[in-house]
Parts: structure tokens; sequence; C-alpha cells
């Protein structure tokens, strides 16, 4: 062996030592954001051309909340590639669709209902700005949670389980528990819609630029990052019990570096005691190490 591939080999040694140290440093930092906290969170980051994988608690399960309505968007687009449905074919609203008591900017739009929608703004509402009715008229239109199950689960994606629509999760506090993920199986989709084209480049680019217009969580990952920094992303919240627990605060996205480099991340914040403005730092605190930990990696 020569002295310059000799030397080229402990490069690469002290390199793979310093990568090791760097996550591990990463993992510890996670961790002592959630150390003090009165609540459950889970983590996952995968780096999207890097394959760098962190996880704390990446295995569990749980609820998702609204992060489904990205699920439940690509489902929707799978059929649109296959030509069932169309972006701009109109669906009819009834108001009787429109249930109160519930967020809904298409109900606060429409509040007469009888309205005929592009299936293209119902995504658009459902996805970038969480809208409950939305989700459930795309749910009926595609045959209620077992066919957006089985889809997920026909892309390798098995960590997941879509049972019931946010109407049942309304009305009774366990059913939100039906619709859960693994912070893990939320990157592993995340990371094949962006990279495997398992749906069309039209509904890839349509989905992408719905989920970066996002407008709900702006105080989680996207909280403490640098301002115009391009993140895809979509947030899950429930309601507050009457013994002060708020079951689920989550953002997932997936992150564009300034190098052109992307990671996928997924964050739970479950059965928290905590308040909202504590929720939402949380994931802004583990959602600014990572990028840190990315940023100086890459140099």
């Amino acid at each position: 062996m020569t002295k310059k591939l000799l030397f080229l080999c402990f490069l690469f040694v002290v390199a793979s030592f310093h990568s090791i140290a760097q996550k591990k440093q990463l993992r510890t930092q996670i961790k002592q954001v959630i150390a003090h906290k009165k609540a459950d969170v889970g983590v996952s980051v995968y780096g999207i051309e890097s394959k760098d994988t962190i996880t704390v608690n990446g295995n569990k399960h749980y609820p998702m909340q609204s992060v489904f309505k990205f699920h439940i968007a690509m489902a929707v687009l799978n059929q649109v590639d296959k030509g069932t449905l169309s972006l701009s074919q109109k669906i009819h609203i009834k108001k009787s669709e429109l249930l109160p008591n519930t967020w809904s900017p298409i109900r606060d739009a429409h509040p007469n209902g009888n309205v005929d929608l592009p299936l293209s703004e119902i995504i658009k509402y459902t996805v970038a700005q969480s809208d409950n009715n939305g989700c459930d008229i795309l749910m009926r239109l595609i045959g209620g949670p077992k066919p957006i199950n089985d889809y997920i689960h026909s892309l390798g994606v098995k960590d997941v389980a879509i049972q019931a629509n946010e109407e049942e999760m309304h009305k009774e506090w366990d059913v939100q528990f039906l619709n859960w993920s693994t912070p893990k199986a939320v990157t592993e989709l995340l990371t094949t819609f962006y990279t495997k084209k398992v749906l069309s480049k039209t509904s890839f680019n349509f989905l992408w630029k719905t989920m970066v217009e996002t407008s709900t969580g702006t105080n989680r990952l996207k909280g403490q990052l640098p301002k115009g920094t391009i993140v895809g992303h979509k947030t899950g919240t429930s309601d507050t019990n009457k013994q002060g627990v708020t079951s689920a605060i989550n953002d997932v996205g997936i992150v564009k570096l300034p190098n052109g480099k992307h990671y996928a991340i997924a964050v739970f914040v479950c059965n928290t005691r905590e308040n909202e403005a504590t929720n939402d730092k949380i994931i802004s605190d583990i959602s600014k190490l990572v990028w840190d930990y990315f940023i100086n990696n890459s140099k």
C-alpha cells in the first residue's frame, strides 16, 4: 500500500469518527431539549443526499393529527396520476359537509356551502391551511381511510396507520390515536415522496409548492431557521383535554440547505402538559440543532 493510499485511508477513518461524534452530540443535544419537559417527544432526521440518520424515540407510535393530510394528499394525487381524478375537476361541497366547531377556512370562505371548488383548491386548503372539512371531503372522494392506508403501505412505509377522519377524531378523544405513525416512518415517506418519483412531475411540483406555502406552524420547524429557508412541511395539532393534556403538537417536512441539499425531519410532541409556546419551542429548538448539524457538516 502506498503512502498516499495510507494517508487517504487515515483521512477517511478520521472523518468517519468525526461524523459519529457529531451525530452523538446532536442526539445528546436533542435529549437535553426534551429532558425536563412534561411531554413525550419523538424525532427522526434523514439526510436525503448524505444519508445521515438521527433518531430519538424514532420507532415509537405517535398520533399524527393533521400530519396525515400529507398522506391523504399523496393518495389523492396518485389517483390524479392514474386518471381517476383531475386537479381541475370541480367538487361540489354541500353545506352539510362544512361542519361547525372545527378548523375550516373553506367554511369561513363559503359559509352557505353549495359551492363547486376545483380539486386542486381543496388540496391546498387541506394541506397548506390544514382545513379539517377539506380533509374529510378528500377522504370521502377516494373511499375513506383504507385506500389511503393501503397506498402508503404500498410505498414500503409500514409503520403508519390511518383509520379515522377528522369528524370522527373530534367526536371522541381516543380516536385520534388510531391515526399514528413512527417519526422514522414519516421521514421515510417524505424521502420517498421527494426522491423516488412515486408521483408524476406535475403532481409532485403541485404538492411540494403547496407544502412550502403552508401557513400553519410558523413557530415550529421554521421558527429559528434563517429567514427565507425553504421548508415544505405539514403540521398537526390536537385539542387539550380537561386534564390539561395536549395529545399532539407536530411538524414534519423537508428542509433545503444553502448548498442545495436537503433533509427530512419529523418532530412529534405527544401527551404534553406544556403550554403552546413551549411545545412550539421544543420543535423549533430541535429543528435549529438539526440545521446547525447539517450546516457544520456541509463545509
